[in-house]
């Protein structure tokens, strides 16, 4: 069956974000205060827990020892979001190689386009109107965002909610992922995926990838998606 859906993750497989979110994080430190510095060996680490206030409560619990209060991390965490932004808006992080040509391949071939993302549905915006001068909403068909759903990645509730808004079989999908905790929740919701390791996801475990790529120009078309799925 050829493929009647790409479902996109966002941070390190539509734009290698994940850098601009480590600099939104420290910098948000340091107006708040606080002695913290994320590293990138560190952040690296702290990439294993998935959503940026689950990161900061990891953080708090299991490498500072201390306590987390949920309030101060949601207010920390708005002004991150704010940060964040501004650092995407200057230009911070462009799209990875392929992606633009396959969202653009895909609307010539009916292919329809969606996404599924711990990230909130803020940051998508704004990655969107940085990198594709457009909302989000008007180049993605459904947006499945972390602050949509109980639980986030590695569960599969952001996929699922993708697969529902499309209104598709989960075979009828294809996921595009560069996480191992993304990887897992595009395949818990039964939707086959294709790996593209990002900056700090490299030498992770992806077995249970449909395909494992170098780069998502390897799949810039919809044919070639469909020849590496062999569709």
């Amino acid at each position: 069956m050829a493929v009647k859906a790409i479902i996109f993750d966002v941070d390190g497989t539509l734009s290698e974000t994940e850098e601009a979110h480590r600099q939104a994080f420290n910098a948000t430190f340091k107006e708040f205060g606080l002695p913290w510095v994320w590293t990138q060996e560190l952040y690296g680490e702290l990439l294993k827990t998935t959503g940026g206030k689950e990161r900061m409560t990891e953080y708090l619990i299991n490498h500072l020892n201390q306590p987390a209060d949920q309030t101060k991390i949601a207010e920390i965490h708005v002004r991150k979001t704010e940060i964040y932004g501004a650092l995407i808006a200057s230009g911070a992080a462009a799209l990875r190689p392929g992606i633009a040509a396959l969202i653009e391949d895909a609307a010539r071939n009916g292919v329809r386009v969606a996404i599924a993302t711990t990230t909130n549905r803020p940051n998508v915006d704004r990655l969107a109107e940085a990198c594709f001068g457009k909302a989000a909403g008007d180049v993605f068909e459904v947006i499945a965002a972390g602050d949509e759903v109980k639980n986030k990645k590695p569960a599969s509730d952001v996929f699922d909610l993708a697969v529902r808004g499309l209104g598709l079989d989960p075979s009828e999908c294809v996921g595009l992922e560069d996480s191992r905790n993304g990887l897992l929740s595009c395949t818990g919701a039964g939707v086959a995926c294709v790996v593209s390791p990002g900056v700090y996801t490299l030498g992770s475990d992806f077995s249970e990838a449909a395909a494992v790529i170098d780069c998502f120009s390897e799949i810039d078309t919809v044919e070639k998606l469909n020849n590496l799925l062999g569709e």
